[in-house]
């Protein structure tokens, strides 16, 4: 913080890559007689590898179903032939098998989420950029296919990490029929050893004999986990099961909850799903809506620029500066992420704006009342700084517990409202503190 010029040369760094972050994808037409150009050049695409994985998708703007246009479906699961206490249980489960095959059919944006509307439990699945939804309905109208299975004989598992598909591995008979239960939960640590995250699992008594017979001919050797054909969890077998099991090795509590919900999905299987309404929702709604919030985002931007710099002068001027800059990145953030935009998230957005010039605001007005006690203009810029940071700080972090509690407690719109707001408080944390009190440091030195 103390060599302005080296944090400047950060932000500068910041400002390209949030340039070509934001760079849209723009049509060019030229027709000159004998040269016709007629091509769309394209903004940049994500096409790297983090720690072994592949991140490879293109950096467009992910827009929600209100803005986009889409389908959304109501579904009802029938519950008749599970016990009250276990049909939280299974209608997550069955949330979450829904959310993977809708994933499965590319549309990323998905929203699925449950509620219960008196004695019915209810699916919600919004599918923005889906106008045909018949196979979609017709995928999320299935229960849930859970099996166990093993790897072929010929598979040479001395070789390495091999990936199970249903090509080289075969069907044990085992089934999520045959379970009971499935909860997530941490090993014993009393034997001085670290808990670690583990699935306990209960089998039918009518299919005790079925498993233990299994498990005792995998001994040493892997037992796959498939979930709609798909493999979610390699385990290898340490001894012959057959009444209850566990499943250790995994990385995080988050990991075992999914597995768990993952295994209910086949132990507690929903009877049936009904789809009880669907309603497409056209694009034209969603043009409007997003032409009048870029209006209401540059009229808010612009006043509130007209504002700093008239009142402020040299200062409001770097502030309009800093303000550009928050501008910037939370839409190279929201890119990047992705942030799927709702109109609710857009509205965080705009309100986050009069909230970027909040700090600037209290640390000008310091500014001012250390110029009047006879400081110059650089004594009262570090100290209007140090003395206005900690209500930034207490200001800020209460509105991020808002935003929390919001995106915790939240659904749909709501999470994209507080998910929006949050980046927005962020980032225009880091423009007031940082960006706008070095470009000071370099002008009133």
């Amino acid at each position: 913080m103390k060599k302005p010029r080296l944090v400047l040369l950060f932000v500068g760094i910041i400002v390209v890559l949030s340039i070509i972050v934001d760079w849209p994808s723009v049509p060019i037409k030229v027709d000159l007689g004998p040269v016709k150009i007629d091509r769309v050049l394209k903004g940049p695409e994500l096409d790297t590898k983090i720690f072994g994985l592949e991140l490879k998708r293109d950096l467009n703007v992910k827009l929600g179903l209100d803005l986009q246009g889409g389908t959304e479906l109501t579904l009802r699961a029938d519950m008749t032939d599970i016990a009250p206490g276990d049909r939280d249980r299974a209608l997550e489960a069955a949330r979450e098998v829904i959310e993977r095959r809708v994933n499965g059919l590319g549309v990323s944006e998905a929203l699925v989420q449950t509620a219960q509307v008196g004695g019915e439990y209810r699916i919600i699945v919004q599918l923005p950029g889906i106008s045909n939804a018949s196979e979609a309905k017709q995928l999320v109208g299935q229960t849930a296919k859970l099996e166990f299975r093993k790897f072929k004989a010929d598979v040479p598992l001395d070789a390495g990490n091999v990936f199970p598909t249903l090509e080289n591995t075969e069907s044990t008979g085992i089934t999520g029929q045959d379970l009971s239960r499935a909860d997530a939960s941490f090993s014993d640590s009393s034997s001085g050893q670290p808990s670690s995250p583990i699935v306990d699992f209960e089998i039918k008594s009518v299919s005790a004999d079925k498993f233990a017979k299994v498990t005792r001919e995998l001994i040493g050797k892997p037992m796959l986990t498939f979930l709609d054909d798909q493999p979610v969890n390699i385990a290898t077998v340490q001894s012959e099961i057959r009444e209850r099991g566990q499943i250790t090795g995994l990385q995080s509590s988050d990991e075992a909850k999914r597995l768990a919900i993952q295994l209910s999905a086949g132990a507690l299987p929903v009877k049936k799903i009904d789809i009880i309404s669907d309603q497409s929702v056209g694009a034209t709604l969603g043009r409007e809506s997003v032409e009048k919030s870029l209006i209401a985002g540059v009229v808010g931007i612009s006043i509130v620029a007209l504002f700093m710099l008239f009142y402020y002068g040299v200062a409001g001027l770097i502030a309009d500066i800093a303000l550009i800059i928050y501008a910037l990145a939370v839409l190279a953030i929201f890119k990047t992420v992705p942030v799927t935009l709702t109109l609710a998230g857009i509205a965080g957005f705009i309100l986050s704006i009069g909230m970027a010039v909040d700090a600037n605001i209290l640390i000008f007005e310091r500014m001012k009342e250390e110029t009047r006690e006879g400081r110059n203009k650089v004594a009262a810029l570090e100290i209007g700084f140090s003395r206005a940071w900690n209500s930034i700080r207490d200001s800020n972090a209460s509105s991020l517990i808002t935003s929390t509690i919001l995106f915790w407690l939240g659904t749909g719109q709501v999470k994209g409202f507080a998910l929006a707001l949050a980046i927005g408080i962020l980032v225009s944390m880091f423009t007031a503190i940082i960006v706008t009190r070095n470009f000071m440091r370099l002008v009133y030195r």
